[in-house]
């Protein structure tokens, strides 16, 4: 099965969604799931994981809400107010819900030590009680915060999203390869190979650009520990989907076919727990 691990959904509102400014005019309108299934369709993915672009609990319930209704939703990383006082309750209901498989809070829009900051970390480290996973969304230079994190938190199952944000157009810079090695030597710690193009100047790209950070990330993770993610519609910014799931799959086809299909969907399932959700009673088996 072939999975995107990384995708988003919204209803447009200019107030909420303050960070979509007039630059991003592509993406300042909905994006549903009827806007992705026929994407998925088209390229041969068979379902996705929804993950959370508003820090509300609203935002949560309607991401759960549509895992529901849609099918190749599998699964919804969502977000929970990490420092308040009743977050083990908060935990447990939310922990009832099947298609919840993880929790992410936007730290890159944090100061650079928010994940280093032990109530921070007291948050996440209640995840694990409740089997729950947190995705590490920085930019390259907060990668400090997240090393201090996972470090601190050995038993919690952690992914980091596109992989840690490094400026592309740039070139391989040796802070991020350094703290990309160190990240890695904690084998709770995953990867996604998702919104690089993004990280481009006027997000303008080529294939080459992205192949000597895959090779680290790579070198980094292996096979078993990186995941596929389109992070769209964001994607769209710089590439339509079939342009950005083009640059996985070319970097990828000289693996063996194990392989690639550990990296484009076997992964994502094992690490989200995407096969113990019963959708027809709504309960764990």
């Amino acid at each position: 099965m072939k999975i995107d691990a990384h995708q988003h959904f919204w209803q447009f509102d200019p107030i909420r969604d303050s960070w979509i400014d007039e630059s991003m005019e592509t993406i300042r309108r909905d994006f549903m799931p009827d806007d992705l299934q026929v994407l998925l369709t088209a390229n041969g993915i068979d379902a996705c994981v929804a993950v959370q672009a508003d820090q509300s609990e609203k935002e949560t319930f309607f991401l759960l809400e549509l895992a529901q209704q849609y099918s190749f939703i599998t699964g919804v990383v969502g977000w929970v107010d990490l420092l308040a006082n009743n977050l083990k309750d908060q935990l447990i209901e939310l922990s009832t819900n099947p298609y919840l498989k993880g929790v992410r809070h936007i730290a890159q829009g944090e100061a650079d030590d928010y994940l280093s900051r032990p109530d921070v970390q007291n948050g996440i480290r209640q995840l694990a009680d409740f089997d729950m996973t947190y995705d590490i969304l920085v930019y390259a230079h907060q990668l400090p915060a997240a090393i201090d994190l996972v470090e601190n938190l050995p038993n919690q199952a952690f992914v980091l999203d596109h992989i840690g944000k490094p400026q592309i157009s740039k070139g391989l810079d040796d802070m991020w390869k350094q703290n990309i090695l160190r990240l890695s030597q904690n084998p709770q710690v995953h990867c996604k190979i998702s919104g690089m193009v993004t990280e481009t100047i006027d997000y303008s790209w080529s294939q080459g650009e992205f192949t000597p950070f895959l090779d680290l990330v790579f070198e980094a993770f292996g096979t078993d520990r990186i995941m596929y993610g389109s992070d769209w519609p964001v994607c769209l910014l710089a590439a339509e989907y079939k342009e950005q799931l083009t640059i996985v799959e070319t970097y990828i086809s000289t693996l063996t076919t194990n392989e690639q299909e550990k990296v484009m969907g076997g992964n994502a399932s094992h690490f989200y727990r995407l096969n113990n959700t019963d959708r027809n009673n709504n309960r764990w088996i």
